[in-house]
């Protein structure tokens, strides 16, 4: 007798889901990516400028306009099918110290990078909930658990993504929809090659690993528990920070 569960899951491995990455065009967003479409899913990305990697379709939206993500969405929905899964990567920080922290620079942040993710995982949650099936994963960073100077925007942004997880894995959960975040340390990007060794170093003693993470470290966090292996696993935070932010 044939396992019908292994048959349907095989046949998913094989088709692949429709994967919808925000902030797509560089960095770890590019990186996801191209993870994603490695592993044979249709992949489209969100971006204000550029291209995402080869294999994917570039769409534009701006995290601050609801009505821009929707016809992201809609643009993706024509093109490759219902998402299933969306990864809220996009981003943006407007670091100084507080006492020189502009409201803008404050509220800017916050609507690009916490009510942006809010705004994208909204308009997800429409297709997963007549799937009953979606993967949610929200991008956040481990400065949201361990904060940081000079980054009270950026990460009350990035510790507001825990929240938001949380409540809809609580709301959400029982249609077969999870949400997850995965908190970043410190990347090898060109913005991290661009700093003085001596930074460098310092930065890299303060990490159990001594070491920074490749993009692509992170990208096969995302791209596992975005796959069906991880589907009893919602609101959970996941570090990739070389033990970084043990405890916190």
């Amino acid at each position: 007798m044939t396992d019908t569960t292994t048959t349907a899951q095989t046949t998913t491995a094989k088709t692949g889901r429709t994967v919808l990455v925000t902030g797509g065009n560089r960095g770890i967003g590019y990186a996801i990516a191209e993870q994603f479409v490695a592993q044979g899913h249709r992949v489209a990305v969100t971006s204000r400028s550029g291209e995402g990697p080869s294999g994917t379709l570039t769409v534009r939206a701006e995290m601050t306009d609801a009505a821009s993500i929707d016809a992201a969405f809609t643009e993706v929905e024509a093109a490759l099918g219902p998402v299933e899964v969306v990864v809220a990567n996009a981003g943006i920080t407007r670091d100084t110290l507080l006492m020189r922290m502009s409201d803008d620079d404050f509220t800017s942040v916050i609507d690009t990078n916490l009510t942006g993710a809010f705004r994208v995982v909204k308009r997800a949650s429409k297709g997963m909930l007549k799937a009953r099936f979606g993967r949610i994963v929200l991008v956040s960073s481990v400065v949201g658990l361990l904060g940081s100077a000079g980054q009270v925007n950026y990460a009350a942004s990035k510790s507001g993504l825990i929240g938001l997880a949380r409540s809809v894995t609580r709301e959400l959960g029982a249609r077969g929809i999870t949400a997850n975040v995965v908190a970043p340390g410190f990347i090898e990007t060109d913005m991290t090659a661009e700093l003085p060794e001596a930074q460098q170093a310092a930065y890299k003693a303060s990490i159990p690993a001594a070491r920074f993470a490749s993009a692509t470290e992170v990208a096969k966090v995302i791209t596992w528990i975005s796959g069906d292996d991880a589907g009893y696993i919602s609101g959970a935070v996941i570090p990739v920070d070389g033990g970084l932010g043990m405890g916190h």
